[in-house]
């Protein structure tokens, strides 16, 4: 086991620096998205390039953190029955849904999807709007992100394994302590950025944990 545990720890690893690299990508998606705005207000123009460059922003956010987040333990899980097993066995069926679920789901994506991101790059296929982006760069975050999440389910695999055998903690217990809007923050002040963005994040994260309370308030 300690060999393919110290793969796990490998892919953790590349999951975990994907992920933080990823954050930066929400950032970018709002200042092009402010800037879009400035500039359709003031000068009554705008790019469709500006516009669908905001959701190839949002499906690399989506696609590439999938890894990061099912390292966080982020997936929804619904444990009405399975709660009621002993944690064993809960480790066991984990494991048999990575295997028999998750792995061909995977598999499935990324060989239906690698002929599509092929075609579009050799045709240089590019967006039916006028002025918009190529097309295969957003088709090629489909098998990246899926790939990182297949890598991720193998480590969870293994380390769920380690945890039957006594040899690694519960890898079900999340790691996540702070909020998307948490981290971002956080990275934006160890890279020294700008005070006054440093307030806009702070805000929404203000705003988010309001909103929050309303809805348990409800």
């Amino acid at each position: 086991m300690q060999p393919l545990l110290k793969l796990s720890a490998l892919i953790d690893a590349l999951n975990e620096r994907v992920g933080r690299s990823v954050i930066w990508l929400v950032l970018a998606a709002v200042v092009i998205s402010a800037i879009n705005a400035m500039v359709r207000k003031a000068f009554d123009t705008s790019s469709n390039a500006f516009l669908e460059i905001q959701w190839y922003l949002f499906a690399g956010i989506f696609l590439l953190g999938s890894g990061y987040t099912m390292l966080r333990q982020g997936h929804v899980k619904i444990d009405v029955v399975l709660g009621h097993f002993s944690k064993r066995t809960q480790i066991k069926v984990d494991i048999f849904g990575i295997l028999f679920f998750l792995m061909p789901f995977v598999y499935s994506v990324i060989s239906q999807v690698w002929p599509l991101v092929v075609n579009a790059y050799v045709h240089n296929e590019m967006s039916e709007n006028a002025g918009g982006l190529p097309r295969w760069p957003v088709y090629a975050l489909i098998p990246a992100g899926f790939a990182l999440l297949g890598l991720q389910g193998v480590s969870e695999a293994i380390k769920r394994l380690g945890y039957l055998k006594g040899l690694c903690a519960d890898p079900t217990h999340a790691v996540q302590t702070k909020t998307a809007e948490e981290e971002l923050a956080e990275e934006i002040r160890k890279h020294q950025v700008a005070p006054e963005v440093i307030d806009r994040v702070e805000d929404a994260v203000d705003m988010v944990d309001d909103k929050n309370k309303e809805g348990s308030n409800k």
